[in-house]
């Protein structure tokens, strides 16, 4: 019994819709991917809002604790010798809080009356920061944006003014936050990061960092990162993002509206996702001897189907180098199709063959004289070169041939070429090479031989003609020039040129004749 390609196919496709269950795998991890994606976003939603929520309470304690104390610092700007009272004061809010690393109480033109820590030594100067600045401007409780202090240091200023009953303003009480050293920021946000790549970063309201769990990030402008733009407009949410690294992410935002400020908690997607691929390998895992089996299985098959196509294919892409009919007839043709297509393969491969050889031999051969073409002739002496193998050439005309043709006409004219060409093939050797160059010139190739051996051909060849009659009843001659490869030039074109003008030098100096090339090389 022939087995068709049809129930061969039906039966991989049974193994196939056996081995479909391992798509199963691939669906299970797609929604096992999903529900991690969306449960990591409302993890990260909660906890930003939590951390927001945490911050905007911690940052209004401050605040009231500020104000608080401005109500004992006022009675004592106005006595002169209070100043111990108010660095006692002000290293009083900065030691209990354990918010500020550097408070400061000022006039209402900034100069400095306390300050803690006393390394500072402030006293006495006048703040010109962007904090101060702006809290004398506003005189009302301010967060500050991110500023470079006269401390060097990347600050945000706290402040609350100092305002008598009668609502006076005498000047702030503050504290300032260093971003680039230990700070509540870190104490509130830093104690939360996950191990595994998750953490948590705070912008301000321009969508400059102002807390990052990397401390050279710090000032870095974020703002044309998506969740930014939204929390910066007091949004909260979650979504999957690209950050501005690169990075694909799950985040989390909250606005803290005491600040103006936006809190985003992110965990990278590849991280959150990691438990679906572990399980996807599980699953692989597990069934891997049943996937061993299937494979080995639609191998054999598949193989036991396509080697005789294989064979048939390969063997018909290389009939173009060489006859391999009687392999080709030994390909097993087991089933049906296999049968029938081995068949049509050896009657096409006789015909195309045939074909074949017709239009190489029209290709390369001249129609009229049936001598080697100059396409083909331009081929050889390139290889040649190529090749560094030396050769010799002539090239040759025949005498006054216009005269020929117009007297006799061009059916006469050519029967003397195909005449020519005849005598040609009759003088050379056996693998010399004759070619019809064009019109009425011919070339003669000779490989592996000098310009000796061309030269003794070219007069055999010329004194056959003068003394044999042509189809035009009367004795044709030709003019011959010689060159050869090295000696001469070592550029087929450059070859050809120098034979050429030894031609025409022999047609000049009385024609019948034959001249060789000066010995002289000529280089490109």
């Amino acid at each position: 019994m022939r087995w068709s390609l049809k129930n061969l196919i039906q039966i991989v496709a049974l193994l196939a819709i056996i081995l479909t269950f391992l798509t199963s795998t691939t669906v299970g991890y797609r929604v096992n991917k999903e529900n991690l994606i969306q449960t990591t976003l409302e993890t990260n939603k909660a906890y930003a809002k939590k951390l927001s929520s945490t911050t905007d309470t911690y940052l209004r304690d401050i605040l009231q604790t500020l104000e608080v104390n401005a109500k004992e610092v006022i009675p004592l700007l106005d006595d002169p010798d209070s100043q111990p009272k108010l660095n006692s004061i002000a290293e009083r809010i900065r030691t209990q809080t354990s918010t500020f690393n550097s408070v400061a109480i000022a006039s209402a033109d900034g100069v400095v009356m306390g300050v803690s820590p006393p390394s500072l030594d402030l006293i006495g100067e006048k703040l010109t920061s962007v904090g101060a600045r702006q809290t004398i401007k506003d005189k009302k409780p301010l967060i500050s944006n991110p500023y470079v202090g006269i401390t060097g240091e990347l600050i945000i200023f706290i402040s609350v003014p100092l305002l008598t009953e009668d609502n006076v303003y005498r000047g702030f009480l503050g504290g300032a936050i260093y971003l680039n050293k230990p700070n509540i920021l870190e104490k509130i946000l830093g104690n939360h990061f996950y191990e595994n790549g998750s953490y948590v970063y705070v912008v301000d309201r321009k969508g400059t960092l102002i807390y990052h769990q990397l401390e050279d990030r710090l000032k870095d402008d974020v703002s044309e990162n998506e969740v930014v733009q939204k929390v910066i407009t007091g949004e909260s949410g979650a979504q999957e993002l690209v950050n501005t690294k690169g990075v694909p992410m799950l985040a989390g935002y909250s606005y803290v509206p005491i600040a103006d400020w936006g809190i985003v908690s992110q965990r990278p997607v590849n991280v959150s996702v990691a438990s679906a691929k572990s399980m996807v390998f599980e699953m692989m895992w597990k069934s891997l001897p049943l996937l061993l089996l299937a494979l080995f299985l639609v191998w054999y098959l598949a193989k036991k189907i396509a080697l005789p196509l294989q064979k048939l294919a390969y063997y018909t892409e290389m009939s173009t180098e060489s006859d391999n009919k009687e392999k080709m007839e030994l390909v097993s043709d087991w089933y049906y199709e296999a049968r029938q297509l081995k068949g049509a393969l050896l009657h096409s491969l006789d015909y195309f063959k045939n074909e074949m050889n017709f239009f190489i031999h029209e290709s390369t051969t001249d129609p009229l004289t049936k001598l080697t073409n100059r396409r083909t002739m331009d081929d050889l002496m390139k290889k040649w070169v190529a090749s560094q193998t030396p050769f010799a050439m002539f090239i040759l005309d025949i005498d006054k041939f216009k005269r020929v043709n117009d007297r006799y006409g061009h059916g006469i004219g050519d029967e003397v070429l195909i005449y020519l060409a005849n005598c040609m093939q009759q003088v050379v050797r056996k693998g010399d090479i004759c070619c019809r160059y064009g019109g009425e010139e011919f070339v003669v190739l000779f490989p592996k031989s000098d310009k000796v051996t061309a030269y003794l051909m070219a007069e055999r060849l010329r004194e056959t003609l003068e003394s044999t009659v042509s189809p035009c009843g009367e004795i044709v001659t030709i003019s011959i020039g010689v060159a050869a490869y090295p000696l001469h030039a070592d550029h087929p074109a450059r070859l050809i040129e120098l034979a050429d003008q030894s031609l025409y030098e022999a047609k000049r100096t009385g024609r019948n004749k034959t001249i060789v090339a000066s010995n002289e090389p000529q280089h490109e």
